[in-house]
């Protein structure tokens, strides 16, 4: 009975011995622990965001229409006429006269086409017209972001650093390794 007994007492010191490890769990050789977090510092990046802003209004806008040339030739006829005349008062004899005539003719025909024309090339007709027009800004705001956490743990008496992507509340656990000297 005695063997029974100290077999059992035996068997219930080696499953016992996890539970007054500490808390300690073992899985695949290594030991996870818990430790006390003493201070925690966020890890920020500067982010811009922009955000688009659009800003209509109407404008009157100026528009040139050329003027619709007319197509009498009312002023060209005038001209040569006009010049023929003048040309054949300038001349003394009949010859002169012929060719002055016809000189005469030829510079007033294109003195008077070009005084008809002058009003169409150098006159536009002019109109507005409501038009609308919009531009876009951007509104840009630097937002800073966590991107993780430095977080200090005390283990044993000592003080650890590492960096942690969540927060990690009052405790974390750890991995506790052992190897010999």
């Amino acid at each position: 009975m005695k063997i029974k007994t100290l077999a059992v007492a035996a068997l219930s010191v080696t499953l016992a011995t996890p539970a007054f490890a500490g808390g300690r769990h073992h899985r695949g050789g290594a030991e996870f622990d818990y430790a006390k977090v003493v201070d925690v510092e966020p890890i920020t990046k500067s982010v811009e965001h922009r955000t688009p802003r659009e800003s209509c209004w109407t404008e009157q806008v100026r528009h040139d229409a050329p003027r619709q040339s007319s197509d009498s030739y009312t002023g060209t006829i005038l001209g040569g006429v006009i010049g023929g005349a003048i040309g054949n008062a300038v001349g003394h004899k009949k010859r002169n006269k012929q060719v002055g005539t016809a000189v005469g003719a030829i510079l007033g025909a294109s003195i008077g086409h070009d005084i008809s024309n002058r009003g169409s090339t150098s006159y536009s007709e002019s109109y507005y017209t409501n038009e609308r027009r919009c531009e876009t800004t951007y509104d840009v705001e630097y937002v800073q972001e966590t991107m993780g956490y430095w977080v200090t743990y005390k283990y044993q008496g000592r003080e650890y650093r590492t960096r942690m992507d969540q927060y990690p509340g009052d405790r974390i656990r750890i991995r506790v390794t052992v190897e010999p000297a």
